[in-house]
């Protein structure tokens, strides 16, 4: 009878440790809609998952490098919340389109007005960005989001190569091949007209939808996973069980 108990009790702590394990893949990420190429344009949105059961995400921050600085960072309205650009000097002035810029942008916040991220759930924060860098494979968005119970978490920590994923890991956006327009991933509709003064030509894409649909389909194979695993743990119990029966 121990051996049965044992057995069913290790199936109850690993599909535990599993269950457990599902908010690790709750990141704060970049998701780009279509092509972000260097050298081009590109539409990307900022995802935050709500990691807190108790808990709401009222207030996020996200910083852009300044080595590798963006002229054009524009972010498209999501209702129930504000946004707000910084810019910062730069130590060394950005040409584009044959003009110089002394100026790029460094933060972006959102902060809850009227809306906020309930446990359970997720938002989205759309990005029309430009011009990407052609001299780097990736750009590192570091990102800090803060709950309405006052705690903040820092998803700062930089992946680093041949080594395990950092507990809060930073947003990274991953560059593409240079494309031969320039001009990358559509722009969101609602900043289309923006974009094309700014030199983006993007069209409103439904990165979002799919996106949802793409987070529904992970959440039903984890779930389905679980219930495999619980499922193959009583068998194995259940087994060992009519065997000690049988051999008694």
């Amino acid at each position: 009878m121990s051996a049965s108990r044992a057995a069913l009790a290790g199936g109850i702590a690993l599909s535990s440790v599993v269950l457990l394990s599902g908010p690790a893949f709750a990141h704060v990420s970049v998701q780009p809609q279509g092509e972000a190429a260097k050298g081009g344009y590109a539409t990307v949105n900022i995802k935050v998952p709500n990691e807190r059961d108790d808990a709401s995400t009222v207030k996020l921050e996200v910083s852009f490098p300044l080595d590798h600085p963006l002229a054009s960072v524009m972010p498209q309205p999501v209702p129930g919340w504000k946004a707000e650009v910084t810019r910062s000097k730069l130590s060394k002035p950005l040409e584009l389109h044959g003009k110089k810029i002394n100026e790029a942008v460094s933060k972006v916040t959102w902060t809850a007005d009227g809306s906020k991220i309930g446990p359970g759930q997720f938002q989205q924060f759309p990005l029309s960005l430009g011009q990407l860098p052609e001299d780097a494979d990736q750009l590192v968005l570091k990102a800090i989001q803060t709950y309405d119970n006052k705690e903040v978490v820092r998803w700062i920590e930089e992946q680093k190569e041949g080594a395990e994923e950092p507990q809060s890991p930073a947003p990274v956006l991953k560059l593409s091949a240079a494309s031969e327009d320039h001009h990358g991933g559509a722009a969101p509709s609602a900043s289309a007209g923006a974009d094309k003064k700014d030199g983006h030509d993007g069209k409103a894409g439904h990165g979002a939808e799919e996106t949802a649909a793409a987070d529904s389909s992970d959440t039903t194979a984890r779930i389905l996973g679980v219930i495999g695993i619980l499922v193959g743990v009583a068998g194995a119990a259940f087994g060992v069980l009519a065997g000690r029966r049988r051999s008694a």
